[in-house]
């Protein structure tokens, strides 16, 4: 899991999936009909544990307008994870699973 391989955003959603499958949770894929921006998955945990997913190809950026939905929702005590490597995706589960 090094910093350097780069993984694309497509790999790094599956793996989401499985692993947040794997500790009982539901991955789904959020997209809105009225609204753009918000990120990319919607984690639900057992337990009410909730949580927001942006992937992004390594090295890649969130847009401007996806910075300002994150932080909409981070003001309203949501998590939001942007995850561009393995690392990233763990403690996004880590923090999920804690």
């Amino acid at each position: 899991m090094s910093k350097t391989r780069e993984y694309s955003e497509k790999y790094l959603e599956r793996k989401l999936v499985e692993r947040i499958k794997a500790h009982g949770g539901l991955c789904l894929k959020f997209a809105s009909v009225t609204e753009a921006g918000y990120p990319d998955r919607l984690c639900l945990m057992p337990h009410g544990r909730t949580l927001w997913v942006e992937l992004k190809t390594t090295g890649r950026k969130p847009t401007k307008l996806q910075e300002i939905r994150h932080q909409e929702l981070r003001e309203r005590g949501f998590a939001v994870y942007v995850v561009d490597d393995m690392i990233t995706l763990e403690q996004a589960v880590r923090d999920a699973t804690a």
